[in-house]
């Protein structure tokens, strides 16, 4: 979501990334029905709901307890054109047949992680603020990060950190953390930051980022089941969507960029609209730095 924040506040003031370009591609119109997929702080869904007014509809799915209430209480004002389930966004199938929705107009999906849990010293998302090893998008699961790096085997931390953080020095970070908890279990962001840095010698660690970046994209990842819960949807989109209907697609790393492009080119009945993927401008990035690795892309049903 790469939202930006006021620390200040909050309140719902962020700005969700590549908006213009999402009222584009999603193309809203008066009547239409439209998904939200990852609601968020409901930035994307105000937008949409503007254009595809006066009766237009929108319907947010959101996982996350605390971005869903805020969201709720942003877009109260426009009554029954919007309604939000709490629900992830695998699941839309089953929340749309719940409020007798067979087919939509438009799916978005803006997935990461948003300014509100990166910001949160209590999720766990990050490794800059010291916090529990949470990293739950939606707390009414039980598998935290905590759980993964002190109870699976080496082995599974290897393949979790090379496989979803495309980390190459996974076995080496694995089998040190797997040491150090023997010693004491691991429980916050800061302390296991301080081993995975400690695991890696200085010639192998990157220059531009954080050594422990990609091992807490690949935890947040396997925590709450992210390229899963793509590949569910992904799978659905043929039975989501009307005749005509667009879905739209934001990811901010390689794993869900190359599966939304292979899954968008495997389907028949899709057509996709952009053939690379479309990239925020430099006013945006300097506007909003967390936007910088986003990628939209874009595709309709045929009739």
């Amino acid at each position: 979501m790469a939202q930006s924040s006021n620390p200040d506040t909050s309140q719902t003031f962020h700005t969700p990334v590549l908006l213009n370009e999402v009222i584009q591609y999603l193309a809203p119109v008066d009547g239409g029905i439209y998904v939200d997929g990852t609601l968020g702080l409901g930035g994307h869904a105000e937008k949409i709901l503007r254009y595809c007014g006066p009766s237009g509809r929108v319907i947010g799915f959101e996982w996350d307890a605390a971005a869903l209430k805020l969201a709720m209480n942003r877009l109260t004002s426009y009554g029954q054109r919007f309604c939000a389930l709490h629900r992830n966004y695998a699941e839309i199938r089953e929340g749309l047949n719940e409020i007798d929705i067979l087919r939509v107009d438009g799916l978005l999906l803006d997935l990461g992680v948003s300014s509100l849990q990166f910001d949160s010293d209590e999720r766990g998302f990050s490794f800059q603020k010291n916090g529990p090893l949470d990293m739950r998008m939606d707390n009414r699961t039980h598998l935290t990060a905590e759980k993964l790096i002190n109870d699976f085997s080496q082995e599974d931390l290897a393949d979790i950190f090379f496989y979803y953080g495309e980390e190459r020095q996974a076995r080496r970070i694995a089998a040190h953390i797997v040491e150090q908890r023997a010693k004491a279990k691991i429980t916050t962001t800061s302390h296991l930051a301080r081993i995975v840095a400690a695991a890696v010698p200085k010639k192998y660690q990157p220059r531009k980022i954080h050594v422990a970046t990609k091992i807490f994209q690949a935890l947040r990842i396997a925590v709450n089941r992210e390229l899963d819960n793509l590949t569910t949807i992904l799978d659905s989109i043929s039975k989501i969507l009307k005749p005509g209907g667009r879905i739209c697609i934001i990811s901010f790393h390689s794993l869900e960029d190359r599966l939304v492009k292979r899954k968008f080119k495997d389907n028949p009945e899709l057509h996709i609209l952009t053939k690379k993927p479309v990239t925020p401008n430099e006013e945006e990035i300097k506007a909003n730095p967390r936007a910088r690795s986003a990628k939209l892309r874009a595709a309709y049903m045929k009739g």
